[in-house]
């Protein structure tokens, strides 16, 4: 995919979006993206160090942890990055396929 298909398809999506709906989907976006990679490893890089169980079973650590943070922070804010994503690529995509469509039946008008 080139940049000037790119630049199309998000220009279809921009037709239809609110000047506020871009600007906070923009912000949400960057300030997620951000996050994820400047803090999240520094700060849940090795969550479990610090951990304490209260036995010296073998596996305890572990098993105490995953009760007490069933996902991880980072996983977490992969997956809030991803939801977040998700609409905006759905509508690029559906205007992308109504983009294909519109130029398919011109085509066949043509013939």
């Amino acid at each position: 995919m080139d940049w000037g298909a790119l630049h199309t398809i998000l220009g279809g999506v921009n037709k239809h979006s609110t000047s506020i709906g871009k600007i906070w989907l923009t912000v949400l976006f960057i300030f997620r993206i951000m996050i994820l990679v400047v803090a999240a490893e520094r700060v849940w890089g090795d969550e479990q160090d610090d951990f304490i169980c209260n036995t010296l079973q073998p596996g305890c650590k572990n098993v105490c942890y995953d009760h007490f943070f069933p996902i991880s922070h980072i996983r977490l804010w992969a997956l809030q990055l991803i939801f977040v994503s998700t609409p905006a690529l759905l509508v690029a995509m559906h205007v992308a396929y109504r983009r294909h469509e519109k130029k398919r039946q011109f085509r066949k008008g043509d013939q």
